[in-house]
């Protein structure tokens, strides 16, 4: 993403794994819908505004925007594994510096030589800053961004979201507002977990927090198509993008 400039998108996705490896670009592609999938395992809300503040920033135009609000709302915190993976843009990006004026390690992340990559370890390094640097292609392309799961463990282990209380969270207002800001049509949705999951009400509390997130953690149930009990296999995934897709859009002429 931070090697292009001035792309044009119809629909982009944002969010964890649950938006990675759950949405297939390629059908919304087949129906006349420039589509990419820019999930990140791992990720929070707050990497997913910043990653939608670089996008503004490289001029990409989008129409719609798919951000998975589910899980990933019950914190404001960031994912230090995800946060090291922006470190090599620090003195390229403006809206990466802005994004971490904040944070207690900043002064030491801009100015001192090197600090970056001590300080995140083998999270960053000199090879992928290089390949970053060349422009050399990444797996994520050859999908455009959807990682399929494979493999399926058995048996499914139940999600126990008994332990998360749905709350407002800071990322998801800003996200908003650079959507409507951008004229960006956003669509929050939920997305499927296996119907083991123990206190599936989570979702009915979420909706009462945000009643205009879309509700999807039913649209599949089938064991099979899950490849863990928040994950949902290939078959899955491509299953959720077929319902998502005809839900919300209709095929181009």
């Amino acid at each position: 993403m931070y090697n292009s400039k001035n792309k044009n998108y119809d629909v982009v996705f944002l969010g964890s794994s649950r938006i990675n490896n759950h949405l297939v670009p390629k059908i919304f592609n087949e129906n006349g819908y420039k589509t990419f999938n820019f999930g990140i395992t791992r990720s929070r809300l707050e990497e997913s505004a910043l990653m939608l503040k670089m996008m503004v920033e490289r001029h990409y135009k989008i129409n719609t925007l798919i951000l998975q609000v589910d899980i990933n709302i019950n914190t404001d915190d960031h994912s230090e594994a995800i946060r090291s993976l922006f470190m090599p843009y620090l003195h390229l990006s403006k809206t990466i510096r802005y994004h971490y004026r904040t944070i207690p390690e900043y002064n030491q992340l801009l100015y001192i030589p090197f600090y970056r990559y001590m300080h995140y370890d083998a999270r960053i390094g000199f090879r992928e800053m290089y390949y970053s640097m060349i422009h050399k292609p990444t797996n994520a392309l050859e999908q455009e961004g959807f990682y399929p799961l494979l493999t399926n463990k058995r048996p499914l282990v139940p999600a126990d979201l008994s332990k998360y209380t749905p709350k407002r969270n800071k990322s998801y207002e800003v996200i908003k507002k650079i959507c409507q800001d951008n004229h960006i049509n956003l669509i929050a949705i939920t997305t499927p977990m296996c119907i083991e999951t123990i206190n599936r009400d989570y979702f009915n509390h979420l909706n009462q927090i945000y009643p205009e997130i879309r509700r999807f953690e039913n649209a599949v149930t089938d064991d099979k198509y899950f490849s863990t009990c928040g994950h949902m296999n290939k078959d899955g995934a491509t299953e959720f993008t077929k319902i998502v897709f005809n839900t919300l859009f209709k095929p181009k002429k």
